[in-house]
């Protein structure tokens, strides 16, 4: 939602004032920056995402703060009183001579007033300390009271244009502790200090709250990628003009340990479609699918790239969110330092048959996990090997056509329930600070539910194999939910579903749902797949009766999932001008 701007904001000639949410910028008429207005969604979603993952970082430090805290305690109390160091203190009271049951009380009070403060601002802990020259020890010293102080993140926009999100970053997310003349202006514009033109020096405190970088993205995360916690970033956001494969090898070495990582790619022209296959394979190290779930594996690709590129320094990644947006993928990851689940990695990667007839999808991990008991001590040991394949032969067994290989992609879950969640619950009490907050509740709340096998289907192209009326979305999903099976929507594509069930249980509930719809056969040519589809008797009866589970909670709200045109040519912008041209034209001249 854009707030006015203040009065004594003046525009010079030359530039309009745009306004988003609580940031304005600059735009200059010349096209010397770009900026996409309908990436407002994308800017809203990340100020979103980022404000719950600082909040649950926080509360994770605290709570090792506590433990911490906690270990020390006792540590001190196990020592003889003679070695008991004083420790350092924020606030220190002597108690003289003060009766012990006395100063027992003043604790309890300061600990329940303690107890309940906020904390994902500020944690107390008061403390009583033994006086080692009292007789016995009966007798408190001091008291101390301890703060926690909540954790401010860096984020590192590593490509930006006109500056806008890193300074609604700074705006508006609470614990951020800290096209250069375009974004220069824009900074300035909104007071939020200081800027340099080169690289920032290793270890230097930028001015202010947003410190503009001109020069090479990797290189300046490089310089961040040492094995020195303090010098790596909290957050690192990934938003280029196409693919930003050349920047996720630097992002994840300079991203900290359990950091975000948010990424962008607008190159859906390579990533879902089955056109440029030796550019997705150069860009992400795999093969796009042609089917009608290529946009949930595009996301797959692109998180099979940062999978394994994070492996490679023995790092692991978390998928928190990962959205197929218009004409887009948003992906966040939590980036983690473990050796031990880097060996999973293999078994997280699959291979896909993908049929060019009726789009069934057979998988073929790379690697298997088997545990292995010991007899003896009872300890279990985790082996990792080779998985057998191919999981099926060179035809499709469903209507006999060709398969074609897909990946390798990603094969585990896109989302983290719980943080999505969470996102949900922050939205709901900030719905008049996102301009896009209806969107984002419908695409959230669907993504909470979807579930993590892959793919996606829609019930029309599925009746289209079979040359059949298609049956409604709640018969569908009634018919795999009566035959024992989960039942998810997806944000990916309106009208669509996820199931645990296998294609040949999908296409059973077909084969009874033609028994009762027949279709005209003497319409369907005779090497056609849909023949070989309708010849199998289904294993099973379906029942179309309505299933009380196919009402989940984004079905209770009409909620809006899926965007709408905003204008009427709308998607990505023209490419902002180098200069280049304009240079040569002037030499020209001269």
């Amino acid at each position: 939602m854009a707030i006015p701007p203040p009065s004594s904001l003046t525009v010079p000639d030359g530039f309009t004032l745009h306004t988003e949410n609580t940031s304005h910028i600059l735009l200059p008429s010349n096209n010397e920056a770009f900026l996409n207005p309908v990436q407002e969604f994308n800017r809203d979603l990340s100020v979103a995402a980022i404000s719950v993952w600082s909040e649950e970082l926080n509360r994770t430090r605290e709570e090792r703060w506590r433990q911490s805290r906690k270990r020390k305690l006792e540590k001190t109390e196990k020592m003889p009183a003679p070695d008991r160091k004083r420790p350092k203190v924020d606030e220190a009271v002597v108690q003289e001579n003060a009766p012990a049951v006395a100063v027992k009380a003043e604790v309890e009070e300061a600990a329940d007033a303690a107890s309940g403060s906020d904390p994902a601002t500020r944690a107390k802990e008061t403390e009583v300390m033994i006086c080692p020259i009292c007789p016995l020890n009966a007798v408190p010293f001091f008291t101390t009271a301890l703060q926690y102080r909540p954790h401010k993140i860096v984020i590192l926009e590593a490509l930006s244009a006109t500056g806008l999100r890193s300074i609604r970053y700074a705006k508006e997310i609470p614990l951020v502790r800290s096209a250069c003349p375009a974004m220069t202006r824009n900074v300035e514009l909104n007071g939020l200090g200081g800027t340099a033109t080169g690289g920032n020096e290793q270890g230097a405190e930028p001015a202010g709250k947003v410190w503009v970088n001109e020069g090479d993205a990797r290189a300046l995360m490089y310089s961040h990628s040492s094995d020195s916690e303090r010098n790596r970033v909290d957050v690192i956001d990934l938003d280029p003009y196409g693919t930003a494969a050349p920047f996720i090898d630097a992002a994840v070495q300079c991203v900290t340990d359990g950091g975000l990582l948010c990424v962008t790619c607008t190159d859906l022209a390579v990533l879902a479609t089955n056109n440029y296959p030796e550019k997705c394979y150069s860009n992400y190290g795999g093969v796009s699918v042609k089917a009608e779930y290529s946009h949930e594996a595009a996301l797959r690709l692109v998180l099979h790239t940062i999978s394994t590129s994070a492996a490679r320094y023995g790092r692991y990644i978390q998928p928190l969110l990962s959205l197929s947006i218009d004409f887009y993928v948003r992906l966040f990851v939590r980036v983690q330092t473990a050796p031990i689940e880097v060996k999973k990695v293999a078994s997280k990667t699959s291979v896909y048959y993908v049929c060019s007839g009726c789009q069934s999808f057979h998988e073929q991990p790379l690697g298997r996990m088997t545990e292995r008991v010991n007899d003896r001590s009872g300890n279990t040991t985790v082996l990792y090997k080779t998985h057998v394949g191919p999981p099926v032969s060179e035809k499709c067994p469903e209507c006999g056509s060709s398969l074609h290989i897909a990946g390798p992609m990603w094969n585990g879950p896109i989302h983290d329930s719980h943080f999505v969640g969470r996102i949900l619950e922050h939205l709901a009490g900030n719905e008049d600070k996102y301009g896009t907050s209806t969107r984002m509740k419908g695409m959230l709340t669907v993504a909470k539910e979807e579930l993590s096998a892959p793919f996606y289907f829609t019930p029309s192209r599925v009746a289209s194999f079979f040359h059949c009326t298609c049956p409604s979305l709640d018969e569908v999903a009634s018919a795999l939910l009566h035959a024992g099976h989960q039942v998810s929507r997806s944000h990916a594509a309106p009208g669509s579903l996820k199931t645990t069930a296998t294609r040949r249980v999908l296409h059973d509930v077909y084969r009874s749902w033609v028994n009762t719809h027949p279709v005209k056969l003497e319409k369907i040519l005779p090497n056609s797949p849909a023949r070989v589809l309708l010849q199998q008797e289904p294993s099973f009866e379906a029942n179309f009766t309505s299933h009380p589970l196919t009402v989940t909670q984004s079905s209770k709200v009409k909620l809006v999932r899926y965007q709408q045109n905003p204008t009427p040519n709308w998607g990505p912008a023209t490419k902002a001008e180098s200069g280049i041209k304009g240079k040569r034209q002037d030499r020209d001249v001269e």
